[in-house]
């Protein structure tokens, strides 16, 4: 520990060589600029002497007034000119103070005009710190023993005291006096010479006063640490108002003498506790000591301005409070924690001078942002304030510490989450009068979530003790933690209600505040903690019933507050619908949880029915997704397959009334990302439910519990189809929102585990061509198996096509002729197993004649309805598709039927073709007759669909 201190010791005393450099740039560049507006007046003084001696050969002040008359009124013609253009154009005219900046050429006699904006701006010049710091090389050359003298006057106090004591020469009360009188006798050289030689860059004696006093306030803290550290011969009340006394000694000195002598002290003050080097001591009064000198360095930044004195010193606030933390032990950690807290409010209020902040501009973060997204030209705009910056980076710093440097003990962990809420707390209510504090006040708030959570570790004391409350003593009494946590977080959310309730351009974000925190407080807890297991579940759905009760009195206070303006309302009101799914999620059973989630969509719907609160359609889409989850995947398709009928029938049916009586309560209103989201619910829930009651009954039927079958197959196929189709409606036809493309992706996912399980169904679970025991077709004709495992898929598919009318037209072809297929393949099942019988199914037992003549009846009588709704429709695609259908049949009887059949069995084959494409040619004819006819007399009244 000592050798870390030793090296940090080291880098503070280079600190003060880099701080004078810094300062004698900046002097330079001052210097300068002084020289040049004495030369500039030099200039304009001859220029009038000249113009006062040559009066002849110098226009005198009339000839040139009358000569600027002209030039002057040619000039506001111009400007005048230019803003009437402007306006004729439609563009921004520019404001009557702001110039109109000319530009003669030699070619033109008027001179055009451009505006403001259209001048290249100059390259900006670099700032003082930039410039010092090109500076600091050539300084450093030639003067780098002032800051070697400063770090030698103030070692050479300390080590007065050190050495007195090593070698017993003087007594301690000596021994201090001694180093006192050193100290002095440096700041009174340092103040003669300023007085009687100067302390200007062009004397000889420049910065000699700033090096001999800071080296003084070194020495007299170093002494007053030693009387009090070492020998123990003052107090500790003494020892803090000797050490206010030298801070104010060197803030009166620093304003005298500039920002090197204030860095020169701030840097020796920090670092005379470690050259001191007595580990013995107890160090937790450093804290006090280090809170005054960085009062001492804000103290006197807040007023001269310079800015990086007040960065130095809350640097070395942190750096050197780190320090002695790591060597405190655990039961005096409390005062570093206290400190951490102060320094952030030090940072807060000095450099503010007033109790009250007042920080206007961006905020650290939004203006971080803007800055890395604008332009150059802007940055200067939007990049936060320095007092701004300085507060957010210190509640930072403290907060970050307060969540990291624990010690093992129950009191110091509950310390910290004490002050990480009032912390917070105390910002939420401070910030109101100061905007760009307002992400500095959500810092504290934020780790306090992280850090209940972080101490659900087996290793932190408060959630050991908590989990093993009952486990010795099952009449313990009932361990209030989680609720004293909550309520840390209830408290939080009221603060930030009262801050949306004061208005403001964040009066939104505090409204969304308060009405997450404490719920998502209680999240934490479920997550880490698990309180339900050790209060025991009902206990625990209190706590969430609480919520949604102190968040419907949130709501009430907003839209009291609001009005008509009911968007902080609808968030308290959908935080308090989710804290009562919360406390249904902890108590009821699987069945239960599903329907009274369901209840709360239909909530939902009512409450935005009666109040006019848009902002709820976000929890009935959340409340979807929820349901469809619950409905699919836990407890999902497994339990309705296997579980109670009743409570199967009660968790779909009772979810599908639900996602209809939402509908209907949001009809006529404009909610279509709900309406849709609810509409595709309720398709997709229907589907499944008809899917899995069908699987139930069939299985009961047949009387074993097969697991792969064609009926299976096709059920499954049917649910995920549908949820694909649901997700392609919910996109509304639209792929550009980054929310539609992620639909998309899930209906591409679900689409896929669809189809690949049709192509199951159409080949290893296909009776056609495996006669397998679980092929076997069970059931009547039409109202069988083979409808479950074909029709249904095709059925959802060809519902798809019909209802997704915005998608691309291609795909919805595509869903059109999958479903036909399915549909086609299920009818050509049926015939075979009309003839055949459920289990003969198998292609490879033989067609029998019958069979074979009612597959062409079957041909030729789709291909010639389909045919007709050709014609009926005018549609050249239907009447294609019928084209196709009949010539299938025509293939079939001369290719097939000619050789199979015999008898009157053939002749009746072709008999009915001939008939079937006599009757189809006339009517081709007919209707080609009615389209002429309909062409003369004028327009038909519905074009083809192509």
């Amino acid at each position: 520990m000592d050798e870390i201190l030793v090296v940090v010791a080291l880098v503070l005393l280079a600190v003060p060589v880099t701080l004078v450099a810094l300062i004698i740039g900046q002097s330079g560049l001052r210097k300068r600029l002084s020289d040049a507006e004495r030369e500039i007046s030099k200039l304009q003084k001859t220029l009038r002497e000249m113009r006062a001696g040559n009066g002849a050969a110098t226009p005198t002040g009339a000839a040139v007034q009358e000569a600027a008359q002209p030039a002057e009124a040619e000039e506001t013609t111009a400007a005048d000119q230019s803003r009437a253009d402007l306006a004729q154009s439609g563009q921004a005219q520019p404001a009557e103070n702001t110039p109109i900046v000319t530009v003669w050429p030699s070619s033109s006699k008027t001179p055009p005009t451009i505006s403001p904006q259209e001048i290249p701006s100059a390259p900006r010049p670099p700032s003082p710190v930039a410039q010092a710091f090109a500076d600091l090389g050539p300084w450093l050359q030639q003067n780098w023993f002032y800051a070697v003298s400063a770090a030698s006057l103030a070692l050479a106090g300390i080590f007065l005291v050190q050495y007195g004591m090593e070698n017993g020469l003087l007594p301690p009360r000596a021994r201090v006096a001694v180093a006192l009188a050193f100290g002095a006798g440096l700041i009174a050289v340092g103040e003669f010479i300023r007085r009687r030689f100067g302390d200007g860059e062009q004397s000889a004696t420049a910065y000699l006063p700033s090096v001999f006093s800071g080296a003084g306030i070194v020495t007299l803290f170093g002494a007053i640490l030693s009387a009090r550290m070492l020998y123990d011969l003052i107090g500790g009340g003494a020892a803090m108002v000797g050490m206010v006394v030298v801070a104010g000694i060197a803030i009166v000195l620093g304003w005298l003498l500039g920002p090197l002598l204030v860095a020169v002290g701030v840097v020796g003050a920090f670092s005379a506790p470690v050259v001191l080097e007595n580990s013995g001591a107890d160090p937790s009064p450093l804290f006090g000591f280090f809170a005054i000198v960085t009062m001492m360095g804000l103290g006197v930044d807040t007023v001269r301005r310079w800015g990086w004195i007040s960065a130095l010193t809350l640097a070395l606030a942190y750096l050197m409070g780190f320090a002695v933390l790591l060597d405190v032990s655990s039961a005096l950690s409390w005062t570093g924690q206290l400190y951490f807290v102060g320094i952030a409010l030090l940072a807060i209020v000095i450099p503010a001078r007033s109790l009250q902040p007042d920080h206007d501009g961006p905020t650290a973060l939004l203006g971080a942002l803007m800055r890395m997204t604008l332009g150059a030209k802007e940055r200067d705009v939007t990049w936060p304030h320095f007092p701004t910056m300085l507060a957010f980076l210190s509640v930072a710093a403290s907060t970050t510490l307060l969540l990291l440097m624990w010690k093992p003990g129950t009191a110091e962990i509950w310390l910290a989450t004490g002050l990480m809420a009032a912390l917070g707390g105390l910002l939420i209510f401070w910030s109101h009068r100061a905007p760009a504090l307002q992400d500095a006040a959500l810092i504290p708030p934020l780790a306090l979530l992280a850090s209940v959570f972080m101490q659900s570790d087996s290793t932190r004391v408060t959630y050991t003790r908590f989990v093993q409350t009952y486990a010795e003593n099952p009449e313990a009494s009932f361990p209030w933690v989680v609720t004293v946590l909550l309520g840390l977080g209830v408290g939080i959310s009221f603060l930030a209600m009262w801050r949306g309730l004061r208005g403001g351009q964040f009066a939104v974000v505090w409204g969304v505040i308060a009405a997450v925190y404490a719920p998502a407080m209680a999240m934490v807890l479920e997550l880490g903690w698990k309180p339900a297991a050790v209060i025991g579940g009902y206990p625990w759905a209190l706590h969430a019933a609480g919520l949604a009760v102190i968040m419907a009195g949130i709501a009430e206070r907003f839209a009291r507050h609001d009005g008509e303006n009911r968007l902080r309302a609808s968030f308290a009101i959908m935080s308090a619908l989710s804290c009562m799914a919360f406390a249904f999620v902890i108590i009821f059973s699987s069945v239960a949880l599903t329907v009274a989630l369901a209840v709360t969509v239909v909530a939902a719907a009512v409450l935005d029915r009666m109040w006019k609160l848009p902002a709820l359609s976000w929890f009935i889409a959340a409340g979807v997704v929820t349901l469809g989850y619950r409905l699919v995947v836990d407890p999902g398709v497994a339990y309705s397959s296997a579980g109670p009928l009743v409570g199967v029938l009660v968790a779909y049916l009772g979810t599908l009334a639900a996602f209809v009586v939402a509908l209907r309560l949001l009809r006529g209103m404009p909610r279509p990302t709900a309406q849709v989201m609810l509409d595709s619910a309720i398709w997709s829930t229907a589907g499944l439910t008809i899917s899995l009651l069908l699987l139930r009954w069939i299985d009961n039927a047949v009387g074993a519990g097969y697991v792969v079958t064609h009926w299976s197959i096709g059920l499954n196929s049917a649910i995920w189809l549908g949820l694909a189709l649901a997700q392609m409606q919910r996109t509304q036809g639209r792929k550009q929102a980054l929310l539609d493309k992620f639909r998309w992706g899930l209906a591409i996912v679900f689409g896929a585990i669809g189809g690949l399980t049709v192509l199951g169904g159409l080949a290893g679970g296909n009776p056609l061509l495996w006669g397998e025991m679980t092929n076997y077709v069970h059931g009547p004709v039409l109202i069988n198996t083979l409808a479950a495992a074909y029709l249904v898929p095709a059925v959802v598919v060809l519902a798809g096509a019909w209802r997704l009318t915005k998608i691309d037209m291609r795909l919805r072809k595509a869903l059109v002729l999958s479903g036909g297929f399915l549909a086609a393949f299920w009818v050509l099942t049926v015939i075979r197993h009309f003839w055949q019988g459920g289990a003969h199914m198998e292609l490879s037992k033989g067609i029998s004649q019958p069979e074979q003549y009612t597959y062409t009846v079957v041909l030729l009588g789709l291909g010639a309805g389909v045919f007709y709704q050709s014609l009926a429709r005018r549609s050249a695609v239907i009447r294609k598709a019928g084209l196709v259908l009949i010539g299938f049949a025509v293939a079939k009887v001369f290719l097939v039927d000619v050789t199979d059949l015999d008898g009157l069995t053939r002749v009746f084959s072709l008999l009915v073709l001939g008939l079937a494409l006599a009757a189809l040619a006339w009517l081709n004819r007919w209707a080609q007759e009615r389209d002429g006819a309909s062409t003369q007399a004028g327009p038909p009244a519905l074009p083809p669909e192509d």
